[in-house]
């Protein structure tokens, strides 16, 4: 295996969900990989009365917490909060699943630019804070972003104890397990824009049943009016999973990747 760019715990996932056309998703598509295109990974089973399939989106908040890069820990820049909007895919031909990121939000400038600079990733810094608190019995975790400067957005979970672990064919598991990141590179001279991939290990995760969940987002002014009309839609899954420690290994050209991460 090729040294990690990046080692880190994530903890305390908050992980709405929400069903959207998979047309909407074309936009935002990258490239597969040689011989292989990607796909909207979708589901027929999240929405009631739908007649057609879904992909899906989800908004995640989460704690970074002791973040190395290249195995070395920036003072300032170890320990932050992370808020994404992501939506999943799939290779038409081997089926490996993965995730796209529409915008991701930090507060440290520097990680912004070291994600876009190594992975092309559209990251964002504005101020992010986590609030966790637990005791015996519940775990809850709230972010709060300040996007646009002056608009307080926010998310909150919270679960009780103790941990389960809901096996591969659930719902929670479809969500939150996930190995693989595609993204573009941006052309540059006569060189066309390409695909890039990375993979990103963790054991599986275990979770805490969501008692009760809040999101305040104003979507359309964080992301775009396209994605306005998800202000007024209920997620159809909220997880709140714990985190581990995670590596996330250096982006690749998607020619000639070897799928299939063994994974604990």
């Amino acid at each position: 295996m090729p040294r990690p760019f990046l080692t880190a715990r994530w903890a305390n996932l908050v992980i709405a969900s929400y069903a959207v056309p998979p047309a909407m998703l074309a936009p935002y598509m990258p490239v597969g990989p040689e011989g292989d295109t990607l796909e909207p990974d979708t589901r027929d089973d999240l929405v009631p009365g739908a007649k057609k399939p879904s992909a899906f989106v989800s908004l995640v908040g989460f704690e970074f917490q002791q973040c190395r890069v290249w195995g070395v820990a920036w003072p300032g820049h170890t320990n932050f909060a992370e808020i994404n909007l992501r939506f999943y895919v799939r290779t038409t031909g081997s089926r490996q699943r993965g995730v796209v990121f529409i915008r991701e939000f930090v507060p440290q400038r520097m990680i912004a630019w070291a994600a876009k600079k190594f992975y092309n990733e559209p990251y964002v810094a504005a101020p992010v804070q986590a609030s966790i608190a637990q005791d015996a019995s519940r775990v809850s975790a709230e972010y709060r972003l300040d996007w646009p400067p002056g608009q307080s957005q926010f998310m909150r979970a919270r679960g009780r104890k103790p941990v389960s672990r809901p096996g591969p064919g659930s719902v929670e598991h479809w969500f939150k397990e996930h190995a693989l990141g595609f993204g573009m590179r941006p052309a540059r001279g006569k060189r066309a824009a390409r695909g890039l991939a990375y993979e990103v290990i963790h054991p599986t995760w275990g979770v805490y049943p969501v008692e009760d969940y809040e999101v305040g987002f104003d979507f359309a002014a964080v992301y775009g009016p396209d994605w306005g009309f998800l202000s007024g839609v209920a997620p159809v899954n909220v997880t709140l999973a714990v985190g581990s420690e995670v590596a996330v290994f250096p982006a690749r050209g998607t020619v000639g990747i070897r799928w299939g991460v063994k994974r604990a």
